[in-house]
């Protein structure tokens, strides 16, 4: 029997390098495994879908449910999960020191709808009363001029966001003073480049993820798995598949961060921060599959929903192929 020839675009992340190299196949599933950045295959899926499976921003998907006939559907899988405490950027000309100093600020965000500024003003407003409506956005390149949203957006009117002109960039104006804070997922270049005049809001971001960590229990995941969804209609079983392989290739890449006859990666005291995650967050730290991650994608989502993104509030069931949601037991 031939197998289905599929297309996947994710990033070369550790986790998913079984599947890259066909160590790890998915059942009934020719897997043709492109690498590429994250923001490539995010704006050639949403704007062009073209891939079969796609990581995709958990923000980016969330938005487009709300069409009548959704593009995509997704498996809970998280290939990218990131504390985003340490990307809050404050320009040195703004005097901001503490969180609370960012509400009535201009703040940078490369896309309103991105998944990190999601968590991030979750986040502030949830831990510090930085409410989202209460500062004003200015959207548009980091490092290059043109970026606008992957996604049409219709906010309600309380949310305040304008583009960056034609010829400005985030990263330039934070450090001349012209946004007052970046809330971003890349690190941007001024922060090495004029380090005196943009830094970290949390310095000691670190401890400060820690604690946060102990108090929610929440990893916050930055992207998942999408198929195309008429390629799920026609073969519904891949879903289950896929999730069964990303899963399997995962698992590997555990037992491979914990190994002690050689260092895998070129992190010398790898196996102390393994053994310290451990102790943290348990063996299973970075978690697939519906049930582990449900606390944290019901916050996602309310978040989602409180900053205009969703029109309604969307219960993590209606994120997944239902197929996926749970598992056989022996």
């Amino acid at each position: 029997m031939n197998k289905l020839r599929l297309t996947l675009a994710c990033w070369d992340y550790d986790r998913v390098a079984a599947l890259a190299s066909g160590a790890v196949r998915p059942d009934g599933i020719d897997l043709v495994f492109l690498a590429q950045p994250v923001e490539e295959t995010f704006f050639r899926m949403l704007r062009h879908r073209e891939f079969d499976i796609a990581e995709m921003s958990l923000s980016s998907y969330t938005v487009s449910l709300a069409g009548q006939d959704p593009p995509f559907i997704a498996i809970p899988v998280f290939p990218s999960r990131f504390f985003r405490h340490s990307s809050i950027y404050v320009s040195a000309k703004s005097g901001i020191s503490e969180p609370r100093q960012l509400a009535g600020r201009r703040i940078g965000v490369p896309e309103y709808q991105m998944t990190a500024p999601v968590w991030i003003r979750g986040l502030l407003s949830d831990e510090y009363g930085v409410r989202t409506d209460s500062v004003e956005y200015l959207s548009g390149g980091e490092e290059q001029t043109g970026r606008d949203e992957k996604l049409k957006l219709s906010l309600p009117p309380q949310f305040r966001v304008r583009p960056i002109g034609p010829q400005q960039t985030l990263s330039q104006m934070l450090a001349d003073g012209e946004i007052d804070a970046l809330y971003t997922a890349r690190a941007p270049s001024t922060f090495h480049s004029r380090p005196g005049d943009v830094r970290r809001l949390f310095p000691d971001f670190a401890a400060v993820e820690r604690d946060y960590y102990r108090r929610t229990r929440i990893f916050p995941m930055m992207h998942t798995v999408v198929i195309r969804r008429e390629l799920y209609r026609a073969n519904p079983w891949i879903a289950q598949s896929l999730h069964k392989a990303f899963a399997q290739a995962q698992r590997k890449t555990y037992r491979d961060l914990a190994e002690t006859a050689a260092l895998k990666t070129m992190l010398p005291w790898l196996l102390s921060h393994v053994e310290e995650t451990r102790r943290e967050m348990g063996d299973d730290w970075w978690p697939y599959g519906f049930a582990a991650n449900r606390h944290a994608l019901e916050t996602f989502l309310r978040y989602h929903h409180e900053q205009g993104l969703s029109p309604r509030l969307l219960a993590p069931e209606q994120l997944f192929a239902p197929e996926t949601l749970e598992s056989y037991v022996i």
